[in-house]
């Protein structure tokens, strides 16, 4: 079939921790993105675009259901209080929930996932449960395998914590550090891959997948490792970076982006292909690590930091290049619109969060304005309107502060004394929200939640034996990048 007379080819790219300052066509001045800058300038850059939540499993899960993550059940209690998913866990990803993937497989799309998953490991949980015809990757984070760390002697507990991702009370199977999985479908192929040149073999195989289906539409998600921590790159990045190991992840996955918009030009298949770029939530910001730009914060917050993120959405045949939008959005709006985009009706059976945004790239008709959630574990911790944004939660306590975004993008100046009404217009919808999707802190269960996927008697995917020579990259952990 000829590329023009199909639907579109859908490649998403997530990265993993990048954050809004990271690239240099969202200004950074410490790290070269050199494809990526020319992919905004062809494309449509984003400047208050979303993710629905500033940790990865909940983040990852709404972004391919374009449901809230309380809505599916990611979050608080529901999944024994884990911010993300561990290894050997219960939960994941229900296999009733309709993934995109699972709709455009369903209508006719070659499908693959490449790179990390991190909806749940359990085999009724895995990607090709949920619409992928393959898969090549990591079951969950690169930080929760075996490390070795120099001139450290630590509690795996301890150094997870020091990394940001402490362990949930619920995870004692994983004092013995089982090895980091590398699957190819359902089945482990190594365990403590060398992460240098990991993102190499994802590369190689996305394109791969690319030319194995040029005849037919496909759909490829390409989720990156970089730049989760810690952080193996190889030394042809490394000796280039300005950055340390951070600015070279950075660089490599330029690299790969690069590559892959080359390959489906040598193929035929550029002006077809929808390819859009972001990440899961904000960076980890530290000294030698991330930046989210002028945003405050970092990952693991509702604060813009934690979830304002990058993105970018190219397609030659049908989006105007060159534009720089500010309209609210957010990555539950790619369900819907990838799904249109695919000539596939989306579920109604069901709630979706996500809206529609074809009418705005490709026409400049904005949607209609509705709130966003910023929702943490359990909780709903802040809501955005417009160029409001109300946080109703400071720690473990309540506390009102309101901030102009439009003025005020860094979160410094409280409000909420100066403007009472729009007070009361967000704490009203904070609290319909809290009735619909539940929250911990308020002890509300929620009237619109669908269940989180759960098993009995869960193992992990891979078992510690200290007779196997497992490979083992050193990595200090006083080395911030």
């Amino acid at each position: 079939m000829e590329a023009s007379n199909r639907r579109p080819n859908i490649v998403l790219i997530n990265c993993d921790d990048l954050g809004y300052g990271d690239l240099s066509c969202y200004g950074s001045i410490q790290h070269d993105t050199p494809a990526i800058d020319q992919m905004a300038a062809e494309g449509v850059r984003f400047t208050d675009f979303y993710t629905a939540s500033p940790v990865c499993s909940p983040s990852r899960a709404a972004m391919l259901t374009g449901s809230y993550p309380l809505r599916i059940g990611f979050g608080g209690r529901r999944i024994d209080n884990a911010p993300v998913l561990f290894p050997g866990q219960a939960h994941g990803l229900h296999p009733d929930e309709i993934t995109i993937a699972r709709l455009l497989q369903d209508s006719g799309y070659a499908t693959r996932l490449v790179g990390k998953w991190h909806c749940g490991d359990q085999p009724e949980f895995l990607p090709t449960r949920h619409g992928f015809d393959g898969w090549f990757g990591l079951p969950y984070s690169n930080d929760m395998g075996r490390q070795v760390f120099s001139e450290v002697e630590q509690s795996y507990s301890e150094i997870m914590t020091a990394l940001g991702t402490p362990l949930p009370d619920d995870a004692p199977m994983l004092s013995e550090r089982p090895p980091l999985p590398l699957m190819m479908d359902d089945e482990v192929i190594s365990e403590q891959p060398d992460q240098a040149i990991l993102t190499e073999r994802y590369t190689n195989d996305a394109v791969q997948f690319l030319r194995d289906h040029r005849n037919q539409p496909f759909f490829l998600y390409l989720a990156h490792m970089y730049v989760h921590l810690p952080i193996y790159v190889q030394s042809q990045f490394l000796n280039k970076s300005r950055n340390g190991r951070y600015g070279a992840a950075v660089h490599c996955i330029d690299w790969s982006t690069g590559l892959i918009m080359r390959e489906l030009i040598d193929l035929g298949l550029d002006g077809h292909t929808v390819v859009v770029f972001t990440s899961d939530n904000g960076a980890l910001t530290r000294e030698g690590g991330g930046s989210n730009g002028a945003l405050r914060a970092s990952k693991g917050t509702t604060w813009e930091g934690g979830q304002r993120v990058p993105c970018i959405i190219r397609w030659p045949d049908r989006i105007p290049g060159g534009q720089v939008l500010a309209t609210v959005t957010n990555a539950m709006d790619l369900y819907p619109t990838l799904a249109t985009w695919g000539g596939v009706d989306v579920p109604t059976d069901r709630t979706l969060d996500g809206r529609d945004l074809g009418p705005l790239l490709e026409s400049g008709c904005p949607p209609d304005e509705q709130p966003f959630l910023y929702i943490l574990g359990g909780n709903i911790e802040a809501v955005r309107l417009g160029r409001w944004k109300l946080h109703v939660r400071k720690w473990n306590s309540e506390q009102i502060r309101l901030y102009d975004l439009v003025a005020d993008v860094g979160e410094r100046y409280d409000l909420a004394g100066d403007c009472p009404d729009v007070v009361g217009q967000l704490l009203s919808i904070v609290e319909a929200a809290r009735a619909e999707l539940g929250d911990d802190a308020t002890d509300i269960a929620g009237s619109a939640v669908r269940p989180v996927g759960q098993v009995m008697d869960p193992t992990t995917l891979t078992t510690y034996d200290e007779n196997t020579p497992y490979f083992m990259a050193e990595y200090d952990l006083a080395d911030r990048g």
